[in-house]
């Protein structure tokens, strides 16, 4: 009896670590991405007809690599660099702006200023539309740190410059009415400017929709995860299969329809939509232009952003893969 239940449970795991990923290492992986999207989400949502850039990869001509930006809010009065830290415990200040987080445990951690490091993005920001044709107004272009976790306590409550949206503020925001602008967007995000022009508002959208982004994993689970793609693992015959995968042809894939007719025979079907260069801020076409069938445990080799170690993904795990130009 024993010796069976050993072996029933050394099966068990066996199962799970060929068929299934540790959960808790997908959490970590897209924990920040699903803060991101979170807001971006909800922001678009305040502001009607606005449009919202997640994980925008911005050349900077100093450090000769691409900045990071988390967000970039577009509305017909502003746009936005939008930095999220979705972190928790209670957060204080010191001299220099610097954050001092106390969480569980009485664990410490130091967040660098978070408000001059989003300030200076702005400038390269601005900069790079500026290479691109976009010049704007002075003052048009501002910044934001929104701190979304409900986890978040500012000690004191009045410890952070107005560019900080902290949780309790960003829960208090409200929709734009028809007619005119809550008091809290005014106050909170957009400072009274005056509307912009159509064709500059055309102008920057046309300009960000093409501008390098993270790539991006979408998982099961209502998960992101942002990094850069690597390369596909598993079978010869299904590597054959996704060859024509690649960075300059397409810009993304879905999967879908899985067959469960026994875990060896475990099937998926990935459709692929190529990039299409015709039309500016257009980077796929309307229809899907091909699709394969390949094995399940199929994986997808993805560096996480902030992360030192390439992850692999199971195609069963995946719904979608978006790769930057």
């Amino acid at each position: 009896m024993w010796v069976a239940l050993i072996c029933g449970l050394v099966l068990c795991y066996l199962v799970k670590c060929l068929f299934y990923e540790d959960d808790t290492l997908l959490d970590l992986d897209s924990y920040h991405a699903n803060a991101l999207f979170t807001v971006a989400k909800r922001l678009e949502k305040l502001y009607r007809g606005s449009k919202v850039y997640v994980g925008v990869q911005i050349p900077d001509a100093d450090s000769a690599s691409r900045r990071n930006i988390d967000l970039v809010l577009v509305t017909n009065q502003e746009a936005v660099v939008i930095s999220v830290k979705n972190v928790s415990g209670y957060v204080s200040t010191d001299q220099d702006g610097n954050w001092v987080c106390t969480g569980k445990h009485h664990k410490t951690e130091h967040i660098p200023n978070p408000v001059a490091e989003t300030k200076q993005l702005v400038s390269i920001l601005e900069e790079y539309l500026e290479q691109r044709g976009v010049n704007l107004p002075e003052g048009y272009l501002s910044f934001k740190v929104i701190c979304p976790n409900p986890k978040f306590c500012a000690i004191p409550p009045d410890a952070f410059p107005p560019e900080v949206i902290t949780y309790d503020q960003w829960t208090q925001l409200k929709p734009e009415q028809k007619t005119s602008y809550s008091g809290w967007i005014r106050g909170v995000l957009h400072g009274g400017k005056d509307k912009m022009q159509d064709s500059l508002f055309q102008k920057l959208n046309s300009v960000l929709s093409t501008a390098p982004i993270s790539d991006r994993l979408e998982l099961k689970g209502s998960r992101y995860v942002l990094g850069e793609y690597l390369e596909f693992k598993g079978k010869e015959d299904d590597l054959q299969a996704l060859s024509k995968i690649k960075r300059s042809k397409v810009s993304r894939l879905s999967v879908q329809k899985i067959s469960m007719f026994g875990l060896a025979n475990s099937t998926v079907q990935v459709l692929y939509a190529p990039r299409d260069y015709r039309v500016e801020g257009s980077s796929a076409s309307s229809q899907w232009e091909e699709e394969v069938t390949v094995r399940s445990n199929t994986e997808v080799v993805f560096q996480p952003q902030n992360s030192t170690k390439p992850r692999k993904y199971k195609l069963s795990k995946v719904i979608s893969l978006s790769l930057s130009a």
